[in-house]
């Protein structure tokens, strides 16, 4: 990245490379990796892999619990809970 850009944006080329860092670490594909190096680029495009598939995940739970939700009596406890994890 650009000296100029960091500057405009006020964030340093030091910033950014440890917010790299420190996203390279909560990223489980990226935890698992061997290698201590990876680009910037890499830990972006698997940063956003990883919250496409969280995207995906909580839209299928959603769908699971919604059609649990229609297969339960309305005013049963079990129908309370699964309505309050939809709220």
């Amino acid at each position: 990245m650009s000296s100029r850009r960091s500057r405009q944006s006020g964030i340093s080329d030091d910033q950014i490379a440890n917010l790299v860092t420190k996203l390279q670490h909560l990223i489980p594909e990226l935890r698992r990796r061997r290698s201590g190096k990876v680009s910037a680029s890499t830990v972006l495009q698997e940063t956003c892999n990883y919250i496409r598939n969280l995207h995906r995940e909580v839209d299928d739970l959603s769908d699971r619990l919604s059609e649990l939700l229609a297969s339960t009596d309305d005013n049963s406890a079990e129908a309370a809970i699964i309505r309050s994890l939809l709220n």
